[in-house]
């Protein structure tokens, strides 16, 4: 008997069936509604905004995520959306600005970081999915609960502006980031890996003081990232995790003084962070399910392990995910429901990159960003000094956040009408 967990009443109900419905419209769920769109599979992806005009804190497009656009196609087209390039990542310790990966020594297409707004990505995606009749991308739809028949998961519970839909579906896949309400009303188990820092996100405009190229600027006690957005510059001042009251009691004068102080290039356009409004919390967390899955329901992206912004790695993460589901299902979903083991699939192919970034975030984190966060005098770790001194090196770490560990490649199906 299908039932919810515990839902109240629905007036205006609506039932709809499909092969899968994948809960968030983020960068797992879109690019996995495409390849599941593409491989005629009937999608469905449920976004809950009208739009994906929001300020994402995540806009880098890393080449391994150029390279599966690459296989798909779509590469030249995508890079004529609005992004900056990068092909060095480089920081600033005190007065010594060292480099820390090439992105030029990688044996792929596109040897750079591409900065380019999430809402941008999302929107192509949106854009290029549309031809492909199968896939359906509802907004303004919120997944709200599961549905249940025995103990496999049937499908989902959506509010709308309209009244309230049951999604009856063969997979439902939960993209619906870290805080996943898919996650929750399904009872998985989540392990917290620990993350003691948090970021303030806030925009500066440019002007035609240089500022340095490095994306890190770490002094005593004060560690700034800065994006160059070709406009604007992006910056994200990282603080000890549970300090922002504290940060705030000090003023908004004592604060624009601390960033002028680390990067004087910015003095000029530091007025446009007006108030505490323009200073945006990102809660830093670092977790991952024991499970990702239950009978019908799966678990990827931030939904299954939830990073850290260091490295800007977790869109690319995100998307490795959905390559390989499809990869993995896109077959299984043509004929029905996939097992419990083709979604354990998912899982030990996936998880095992998931804990070595992880791994490595906490050991940037205690090595380099607890040491900066605490003063007194700034050391530059050896590790980073020695990347400095060795070009290849510079190559392997390019390749770690770059490509990332274990990196996809699509080899889901491509329906014979998706080619026409």
């Amino acid at each position: 008997m299908m039932h919810t967990t515990g839902f109240p009443a629905r007036p205006n109900e609506r039932a709809v069936n499909t092969g899968c419905c994948i809960v968030g419209g983020g960068p797992a769920g879109m690019m996995l509604g495409y390849l599941l769109g593409r491989a005629g599979i009937e999608v469905l992806v449920l976004e809950k905004h009208a739009d994906f005009l929001r300020d994402f804190r995540g806009d880098t497009v890393h080449p391994s995520t150029l390279q599966i656009m690459d296989e798909l196609g779509l590469l030249d087209e995508f890079l004529e959306r609005p992004h900056q390039k990068i092909t060095h990542l480089q920081g600033q310790f005190g007065g010594i600005t060292l480099r820390i990966a090439d992105l030029g020594r990688l044996r792929t297409k596109a040897r750079f970081v591409a900065f380019m707004p999430q809402w941008e990505f999302l929107n192509f995606l949106l854009e290029q999915g549309a031809r492909f009749p199968n896939l359906t991308v509802l907004r303004n739809t919120e997944a709200v609960d599961l549905l249940h028949d025995g103990d496999i998961i049937s499908g989902v519970v959506a509010r709308t502006s309209d009244g309230v839909r049951t999604i009856s579906a063969d997979l439902t896949v939960g993209c619906d980031g870290r805080h996943s309400i898919m996650r929750e009303r399904a009872g998985l188990a989540v392990e917290d890996i620990g993350a003691p820092i948090d970021v303030l996100w806030f925009r500066v405009g440019k002007s035609g003081e240089a500022v340095d190229p490095a994306l890190l600027h770490a002094e005593a006690g004060k560690l700034l990232v800065t994006i160059d957005r070709g406009a604007y510059w992006q910056c994200a001042y990282v603080i000890p995790k549970g300090s922002t009251e504290a940060l705030k009691s000090r003023g908004l004068d004592a604060f624009r003084n601390d960033i002028v102080g680390m990067i004087p290039g910015l003095a000029d356009h530091i007025g446009d962070v007006t108030g505490w409004d323009d200073v945006k919390l990102l809660t830093v967390a670092i977790d991952r399910l024991k499970q990702w899955a239950r009978p019908g329901l799966l678990c990827i992206g931030d939904a299954a392990h939830a990073m850290s912004p260091v490295g800007g790695v977790g869109i690319n993460l995100a998307i490795q995910d959905a390559v390989a589901t499809a990869n993995l299902l896109a077959e299984k979903l043509r004929r029905g429901r996939p097992g419990e083991r083709d979604l354990a699939a998912v899982q030990a192919r996936r998880l095992f990159p998931a804990k070595v970034i992880q791994a490595v975030q906490v050991q940037i984190q205690n090595r380099v960003i607890n040491p900066a966060l605490r003063g007194g005098e700034l050391k530059v770790p050896a590790v980073i000094r020695l990347i400095d001194a060795v070009p290849w090196l510079q190559g392997w770490t390019a390749q770690l956040i770059g490509m990332g560990v274990r990196p996809e490649h699509v080899r889901s199906p491509e329906a014979a009408d998706a080619q026409a």
